[in-house]
């Protein structure tokens, strides 16, 4: 029996080397079959045999097939073979549903700049579409139409599908806005995008050495800020002749931020003007109409009637006198107004509200236009480059009406602005003490303004009593104010 197994495992051994593996693993079933069946054999003897005799002839059957039958090499495969082992119908079935379920990759966007001369039809031939791609996106969606108001340097963007054909468009409008337009089953449908900046509070303090401009400048403010505190305060200060070295300026205002980066300017919340050792204090605040408008303190509007100097100003150059010997002429002729010297294109603002009753030229006055103000007033600005409104029309107080100019008798450019009470000639500058009272908040929303602006009125208190605090930073400015 010992000299028929050593044969066997001779020849298995031999054929072990040429089968593949199928062979090695069906040979590792049997083998585990036939220790299987030598174990119950044993058993059943132990059994059906419980004396010492039969006892140690089951050990010696179980010692003959276990170490003669069953051999390692035999029943289990190298490592090399299962490395070269094809993957299982199983192992496939598990990796196709995860490849199904990846999303197809979006199509790049394709930017195209506008050039001068450009027009729809030829921005989407360079991206490689063709006319009939513009029709349908402009007529076919609620916002095509304003994809026809285009501009040099303006970035379109075209986004294509898998087999070319125009996928959508997009146009950013602003930093705030983007039209996307894109392709469905009707046609083109677009989607308006818009972004809101972030507000943050910001404050700047000057001292006026020369001008306003310049102290603003120098500050950090805004052109738009600097015009802004202009007609905030135009009403009580001409910034022509009370400014003075030494003034001081105090201003709260708004900055708006986009992706971390300043996009503009806001509203100024609070300011305060100290002219010749007097405080003029203004606050923004919505009333129950919400309307916004600058007050004072008591709740006075800052609004007045008329502007003390209605240009953006750079010098005054000659004031009212009735005596005054005219530079062309060479004749002693009422000056009945002021002459505000400015480069030309200066713009220059109606005083008040009012309708234009007269514009034109003439060969002394030049561009010429006449506002009337209610029954008794009447402005004159004379001189202009350009006019910019005509005979019939509503202005407000602050648009800009026209441009300095030196057209008619002028020996250089500026403006010269008259004011008439009833007809007769008054003094621009003294006239204002005469005017109606500002309006003031009505009693009902004077707990609700003193409110708003108990904060800004620390804020500017601070600024005013510790300029070198504020400069600091605006971690001081928050801890003096808390």
């Amino acid at each position: 029996m010992r000299a028929a197994a050593k044969k066997r495992r001779g020849a298995t051994a031999n054929r072990s080397e040429e089968r593949p593996l199928a062979s090695f693993i069906l040979r590792g079933k049997l083998a585990l079959a036939a220790v299987a069946a030598a174990a119950c054999l044993a058993t059943v003897v132990m059994v059906l045999s419980p004396d010492d005799k039969s006892a140690k002839r089951t050990e010696q059957i179980a010692a003959e097939i276990t170490p003669t039958e069953i051999s390692p090499e035999d029943t289990f495969p190298s490592a090399d073979l299962w490395q070269v082992s094809k993957p299982t119908d199983l192992d496939s079935a598990q990796t196709i549903p995860e490849q199904a379920t990846l999303a197809p990759e979006e199509q790049p966007w394709l930017d195209q700049v506008v050039k001068n001369g450009d027009n729809l039809s030829l921005i989407f031939q360079r991206a490689g579409f063709k006319k009939g791609d513009v029709h349908q996106v402009v007529t076919g969606s609620a916002e095509g139409k304003s994809l026809a108001r285009i501009y040099p340097g303006q970035i379109i963007s075209f986004q294509s599908d898998e087999s070319g054909e125009l996928a959508a468009v997009r146009v950013v409008r602003s930093p705030l806005e983007t039209i996307i337009y894109r392709r469905d089953d009707k046609g083109f449908s677009s989607e308006v995008i818009s972004r809101t900046p972030e507000t943050r509070e910001s404050w700047a303090t000057a001292e006026i050495t020369s001008s306003l401009f310049l102290a603003g400048k120098q500050a950090g403010l805004s052109q738009t800020t600097i015009m802004d505190l202009a007609n905030i305060f135009g009403g009580v200060i001409d910034f022509v002749q009370d400014p003075r070295q030494g003034d001081t300026i105090q201003v709260v205002y708004e900055e708006m931020f986009l992706d971390d980066k300043k996009y503009g300017d806001g509203a100024i919340i609070a300011a305060s003007f100290t002219n010749k050792g007097k405080t003029y204090n203004a606050f923004r605040y919505v009333d129950a109409s919400g309307d916004a408008n600058y007050y004072n303190e008591d709740g006075v509007s800052m609004r007045k009637a008329f502007l003390l100097a209605p240009v953006d100003f750079t010098r005054i150059s000659s004031n009212f006198n009735m005596k005054r010997l005219h530079p062309i002429y060479k004749t002693t002729r009422p000056h009945r107004g002021t002459d505000y010297a400015a480069p030309t294109g200066t713009p220059v603002y109606a005083a008040g509200d009012g309708k234009v009753v007269k514009a034109g030229y003439t060969g002394a006055n030049g561009n010429y236009v006449f506002i009337q103000h209610g029954d008794q007033y009447v402005t004159r600005y004379l001189h202009l480059n350009k006019r910019l409104v005509k005979a019939g029309q509503r202005v407000d107080q602050s648009q800009v009406i026209g441009t300095v100019g030196s057209t008619g008798a002028a020996t250089g450019p500026h403006l010269h602005y008259e004011f008439l009470v009833n007809g007769a000639h008054r003094d621009p500058r003294k006239i204002h003490k005469l005017l109606p009272k500002a309006r003031t908040l009505a009693a009902k929303e004077m707990t609700a303004f003193r409110e708003s602006i108990h904060e800004s009125s620390l804020q500017l208190a601070t600024l005013r009593s510790d300029n070198h605090m504020a400069m600091n930073g605006p971690d001081n400015l928050e801890s003096a104010t808390n």
